[in-house]
């Protein structure tokens, strides 16, 4: 069982740049992180082996196996307060009706099934205690269709509409959902993929998990369905 005065937090993507930084902006509290990765070795390179942050090898398309990882998360720590679906992806650069269907479907399974999968196994344990905080990670690109992105807007809106419609589902239930929608990352990949770019326009990963961080804690209980964009300092 975790302390009552801390948090316990279910990071996906956890191993993944923003990852890393939300799960340094919730250890900045002291709370207790349950670090959800597609590998052993993804894990181990990003957080090492040792902490008090449970690890758990998870393949969130599928349903049965993110439900496992809430148990363990459960068996762990007692409770799951907060839940950051930050797993996802992204692709460009074909037009719709030249898109393969395997784009499309890579896009939906990484962007909106597991969050979908990762809120049905997290949100029954919230609704046990009657409290709850979902944040989900949109895209502020695709609040309107854009040229060549058409599978990743549509993927990212999906989020969107989930995010509103999980909040009226849920906030009269103890828990609060919202979204967050960045502009760029600054990553290293993305600074190797647009080396023309000025990076200080972009956001930076410390400052988007401190908006997660918050949006996560019952600061941010009167805040509900909430699309927050967060598009850097300039």
């Amino acid at each position: 069982m975790t302390n009552p005065d801390t948090r316990v937090v279910v990071v996906t993507g956890a191993a993944g740049n923003l990852g890393q930084a939300v799960a340094r902006a919730f250890e900045a509290h002291g709370d207790d992180l349950v670090l959800v990765g597609r590998t052993d070795e993804s894990l181990a390179a990003a957080f090492g082996t040792g902490g008090r942050a449970l690890r758990v090898v998870t393949d969130l398309a599928d349903a049965d196996d993110t439900k496992r990882m809430a148990r363990a998360a459960v068996e762990r720590f007692g409770r799951i307060d907060a839940l950051c679906n930050l797993a996802g992806g992204f692709a460009m650069g074909e037009d719709v009706h030249a898109t393969a269907d395997a784009t499309w479907k890579r896009m939906w399974d990484l962007n909106v099934v597991t969050l979908l999968n990762a809120s049905r196994a997290v949100v029954p344990v919230m609704l046990e205690r009657g409290q709850g905080a979902i944040v989900n990670v949109g895209a502020y690109g695709a609040r309107k269709g854009g040229a060549r992105m058409g599978a990743y807007a549509a993927s990212k809106s999906a989020v969107m509409r989930l995010t509103e419609s999980m909040s009226a589902e849920l906030r009269d239930r103890g828990i609060n959902v919202n979204a967050v929608l960045p502009t760029t990352l600054d990553t290293p990949e993305n600074r190797r993929a647009m080396p023309d770019a000025d990076p200080s326009r972009w956001v930076a990963l410390d400052d988007l998990a401190s908006v997660i961080e918050f949006l996560a804690s019952p600061r941010a209980n009167a805040i509900h369905g909430t699309l927050v964009p967060v598009t850097g300092r300039a």
